[in-house]
């Protein structure tokens, strides 16, 4: 494992100076992003608060991440103004050298696809078979319509391994070679797929779950399979 992902109001907005304060002389040696838009008092966009945040993202890291990522622009029901100028301050925040690059992570695209940002280093969504039609359909025309260097996608459990849905559905179709696979490990594979991702983040206390996820990257999705889910996920929806 070479990255970590991270934000800045995770664990009560502490997350920061916990991984400084954990990994220590470690983390020169991992990718590190970051996240910046929550704050104690609730979301905002506003260019100063971000810029700050950045700013104080290095001063608890003990280091400039590698990205950062404008946090769900959707919470804050953006307009085309400010959510260019939020974009903007990342990316000269960027240019300044408090971070490597900039990007936005998105939960719901479906607010942002009728605008334009300049061209960031990352696209952030969720992926995986939990996601559905629209917000994927979202993703894939924010990808198109922004052109990030970089797509990744993230929570590709919905939330936990252990929920009542992978005891119901066996995600091994999707993979060619499913037998060799567990389920946890081709749901995590195909959300490499669902939609077109280069990296995808989970977050696990368990070290073990890490391992069984890396053992997933040799096995190979079958994208017949993928592309006739699509199909049947966008037939539902015309069918509503």
């Amino acid at each position: 494992m070479t990255r970590l992902d991270t934000a800045s109001n995770y664990l009560h907005h502490r997350s920061h100076e916990t991984l400084s304060t954990v990994a220590r002389g470690l983390l020169p040696k991992f990718t590190v992003s970051t996240k910046v838009g929550y704050f104690p008092d609730g979301h905002s966009l506003d260019p100063d608060r971000l810029r700050a945040a950045v700013e104080q993202a290095v001063k608890d890291l003990g280091r400039e991440p590698d990205t950062v990522l404008l946090h769900n622009p959707e919470h804050s029901r953006p307009g085309a103004e400010p959510l260019t100028e939020a974009c903007a301050v990342l990316a000269d925040a960027a240019t300044a050298g408090l971070s490597g690059g900039w990007g936005v992570s998105s939960w719901d695209p479906r607010p942002l696809v009728d605008f334009d940002v300049p061209r960031p280093d990352v696209l952030m969504v969720r992926a995986g078979l939990l996601v559905g039609i629209d917000v994927l359909d979202a993703a894939e025309a924010l990808a198109a319509r922004w052109r990030p260097s970089q797509v990744w996608g993230m929570s590709p459990f919905g939330g936990s391994t252990t929920d009542a849905i992978w005891e119901r559905f066996d995600p091994r179709i999707f993979l060619r070679d499913g037998a060799a696979a567990t389920k946890v490990q081709a749901a995590f594979r195909s959300a490499y797929h669902l939609p077109q991702v280069s990296a995808v983040a989970v977050g696990t206390d368990n070290a073990g779950h890490l391992r069984e996820l890396v053992g997933a990257v040799a096995h190979d999705v079958d994208r017949p399979v993928v592309a006739e889910y699509r199909r049947l996920l966008q037939g539902r929806r015309q069918s509503e």
